[in-house]
């Protein structure tokens, strides 16, 4: 699911012309921890939270 998520917001990212910091930036978390669940080095309850939150902000 991890490599799955990180295609779907790249390309989300890319077609908005949207940085991985904005994106980062409006859900309230770090560049660095946003692109750890990006590539599934975190994937606990807190960060699943945050997979919501992506989903629902690039509509993926």
């Amino acid at each position: 699911m991890s490599e799955e998520l990180g295609v779907q917001v790249r390309s989300e990212l890319f077609k908005r012309k949207m940085s991985q910091k904005v994106l980062a930036e409006t859900i309230g978390i770090s560049n660095a921890y946003l692109s750890d669940i990006i590539r599934g080095r975190k994937d606990g309850p807190k960060a699943q939270e945050h997979i919501k939150h992506i989903r629902k902000i690039l509509c993926i």
